[in-house]
């Protein structure tokens, strides 16, 4: 991960898996020690729109981003359903834009 974070021709990384609470799940704290700003919305609004789709059991994601040195990096969780909301949801449409915000 620092490799990709390091290379100027990498904008954005997006991760799935590993973002429960089983003893396997450590990618939460993995990308949360390289952030240098975190973007706690983004957590926040995909456990609101995963609970409109899973109810309770939303609460245990710990999907993460942030930025790190220059290169925007989302954790979402692993299951279809989790990345394709937050992709369609939440990542597909900022992209662009936090990218752009990144870069300056």
């Amino acid at each position: 991960m620092r490799d990709w974070i390091d290379r100027s021709d990498i904008q954005a990384i997006i991760t799935n898996g590993g973002t429960g609470i089983a003893n396997r799940d450590n990618t939460y704290e993995a990308i949360e020690s390289l952030l240098d700003t975190r973007l706690p919305g983004f957590g926040e609004i995909f456990r609101v729109l995963s609970f409109q789709e899973i109810g309770a059991a939303a609460m245990l994601s710990r999907a993460i981003a942030g930025v790190s040195n220059r290169t925007a990096i989302f954790a979402v969780p692993g299951s279809s359903n989790a990345v394709k909301l937050a992709m369609e949801k939440l990542i597909g449409p900022e992209i662009g834009h936090v990218v752009l915000e990144v870069s300056k």
